[in-house]
């Protein structure tokens, strides 16, 4: 457990206990067992599906802790994966060529703006013939004349829309939308896939459920720890050195420990030597109480001996002569 006043109790509590060098033997500083848990949560809240781990069960790497049930988040994700698609099979419609029956009906259209056209034309010289010998009226022939300016324009028209389809780079931009909307839709699936996946937590690492904090069927807030995992090979040797030996102590330095029941000493190395004494007199440091000083000094033991260790234990700690 993580408790800022456990260090300063057994800083003061061991002081007396601290061997003296005068004997020969290695000094032996008194220390304990430190585990450093992981906290396991999902990020979104919603009730506990099941706790797939209980308390005190050894895990292995990717087995199944807990889960929050998905619901919205899965509906959500449905209608993303969704509209992925749709946007997918935009784009691979405008960047495929256009199908023949587009084409033929775009060239049946040609065919009937040019049709019109003609007779529009033909009426139009007609109407021009007999306003000349005064046959019609000057209004007859102007509209003769737009009829035929107007199936024109259709004409060009209908042509330049075929021209249009066939030519593939016409519709660059249109696939470039496309290809946009589809960027924004896998992302946003990609989110909400994120997040449904996240609400089973699994193992991050082999270790130990050292705790779990809801049962299913209640709500879990987004963030809250479920369950408080004890990896393997996060467990560490915490121990006390007297300020007048701390100088002779270094990071990488080898130590040896040994506890209650322990079937063997158990090797670690000097990785954290605390800057500050634990425990500190009042306002003046006589030389008695500065026997009194103590540094928190932390070790690592190799991983196949961590996973054996337990937090709280108390050990005794030696340095290995190098």
């Amino acid at each position: 457990m993580r408790s800022s006043t456990l260090p300063f109790l057994l800083a003061a509590a061991l002081v007396p206990a601290l061997p003296g060098c005068g004997n020969g033997q290695p000094a032996a500083f008194q220390g304990y067992v430190e585990g450093e848990f992981l906290y396991l949560a999902a990020p979104q809240a919603g009730y506990l599906k099941s706790l797939d781990s209980p308390r005190g069960s050894h895990v292995r790497e990717g087995e199944a802790i807990f889960a929050v049930a998905a619901d919205p988040d899965a509906q959500s994700l449905a209608e993303a994966e969704a509209r992925t698609s749709s946007a997918r099979e935009k784009l691979r419609n405008l960047s495929e060529p256009r199908r023949p029956p587009e084409i033929a009906a775009l060239e049946a259209q040609v065919r009937a703006a040019e049709a019109a056209l003609q007779l529009a034309e033909t009426q139009f010289r007609q109407q021009q013939a007999l306003a000349q010998r005064n046959f019609v009226s000057q209004a007859r022939l102007d509209e003769a004349r737009a009829t035929r300016d107007r199936d024109a324009a259709q004409l060009d028209a209908a042509r330049e829309q075929l021209a249009t389809f066939r030519i593939a780079l016409g519709r660059q931009g249109e696939v470039r939308g496309a290809e946009a909307d589809l960027d924004a839709a896998s992302a946003l699936a990609a989110q909400k896939r994120w997040l449904v996946e996240r609400k089973a937590v699994n193992a991050p690492t082999d270790g130990e459920v050292a705790d779990t904090y809801y049962r299913p069927g209640e709500w879990v807030p987004a963030g809250a720890p479920v369950a408080s995992l004890l990896p393997d090979a996060r467990r560490r040797l915490r121990f006390y050195v007297p300020e007048a030996q701390i100088a002779g102590l270094q990071p990488g330095q080898q130590v040896e420990a040994s506890c209650d029941g322990c079937s063997g000493a158990i090797r670690a190395r000097i990785d954290f030597i605390a800057p500050e004494a634990e425990y500190t007199p009042p306002v003046i440091y006589s030389r008695g109480s500065r026997e009194k000083l103590v540094f928190r000094v932390e070790a690592q033991p190799p991983p196949e001996q961590a996973a054996r260790l337990r937090p709280g234990l108390p050990v005794d700690v030696r340095l290995i002569d190098r």
